[in-house]
């Protein structure tokens, strides 16, 4: 079998899993990337993101991640909801925690494409990995042509905008290789403006001390005082640099059924959100990425929210 149909099988078998985009790329060191990474853990920009740090040749060279490693096969699974939170007023949760946890439902796909390679084209090893190692999914993804980093520093797809999760597959096998896809953000800067935070202190270039997605998720400590007012509501992960994104015009409701929300959630009041109590929470996000930042993070940021007396 030749290479070209090798690939063209793969990326088949992957949308026709419900991946968004499928795209191969060499196995070999990031060298652009790895002294973009290392000067953004030098300037301190990844905040209390200390596991950044950690295994930095693994996370820049795949081979060295995967014995044996060849190829890179990234996908992207839209997360687009059809609906989205009733009540203006409340407390506003990022699109990617409506559903199930993402990891939950991207690993089990990626397996199941593993297997396919594996039984139909060709014995392999390799691993599967859904943001749970270091690896540079973004980067990878645009290596293999399936979109470009946006200045907002998202994973931006031609067709669908930003709102896809990624995840890769590292194995032994060489496959036929994609191009890297043009930046075409163009002139525009409307994520920049729009970062109540100014998180985004240039263009591709995030400030994660001062990300509410970092300050709502990744953060343990209390939120400082200084982003008092400036959170436009958000309670768990930010959209607000996708949602003004002009590309995300293009964004369609996904048909992955796990990522459809709970009626309920769409529809908790504000008064609902403050009042959330712990039973109540673990009913509602028992399957869900919020169970990261636990109750008690959660609760934080909801009480974060809150007008000052």
């Amino acid at each position: 079998m030749r290479l070209t149909e090798k690939s063209e099988l793969i990326k088949a078998e992957a949308l026709r899993l419900g991946f968004e985009a499928c795209g191969i790329s060499k196995a070999k060191k990031l060298d652009r990337e790895a002294q973009f990474l290392e000067k953004w853990l030098s300037n301190g920009l990844h905040a209390a993101m200390h596991y950044m740090q950690n295994h930095f040749e693994k996370r820049v060279d795949p081979t060295k991640l995967v014995h044996g490693a060849k190829s890179v096969i990234s996908v992207a699974m839209n997360y687009f909801p059809e609906n989205e939170q009733k009540e203006k007023a409340a407390p506003v949760l990022s699109k990617y925690a409506y559903g199930t946890d993402y990891h939950f439902v991207l690993k089990d796909r990626l397996k199941t494409l593993f297997r396919f390679i594996d039984d139909r084209i060709e014995k392999i090893t390799g691993r599967v990995f859904v943001d749970s190692a270091p690896v540079l999914d973004r980067a990878w993804a645009a290596r293999s042509g399936i979109g470009w980093i946006g200045k907002n520093t998202n994973l931006i797809l031609p067709e669908s905008g930003s709102f896809v999760f990624l995840g890769e597959l590292i194995i032994d096998l060489e496959l036929e290789y994609d191009s890297p896809m043009a930046d075409r953000c163009g002139s525009c800067t409307k994520c920049i403006s729009a970062c109540p935070t100014n998180a985004l202190i240039m263009p591709y270039k995030l400030d994660s001390s001062r990300c509410i997605s970092f300050l709502t998720i990744e953060n343990k400590d209390e939120i400082p005082d200084k982003f008092k007012g400036r959170f436009e509501n958000r309670v768990f992960g930010c959209d607000i640099c996708q949602d003004v994104c002009p590309w995300n015009n293009r964004a369609k409701a996904t048909n992955v059924h796990e990522f459809k929300p709970q009626k309920k959630l769409l529809e908790l009041s504000r008064e609902e959100w403050h009042n959330l109590d712990e039973e109540n929470y673990r009913k509602l996000f028992k399957k869900s990425a919020v169970k990261r930042a636990k109750y008690s993070g959660l609760k934080r940021n909801i009480d974060f929210l809150k007008p000052s007396k």
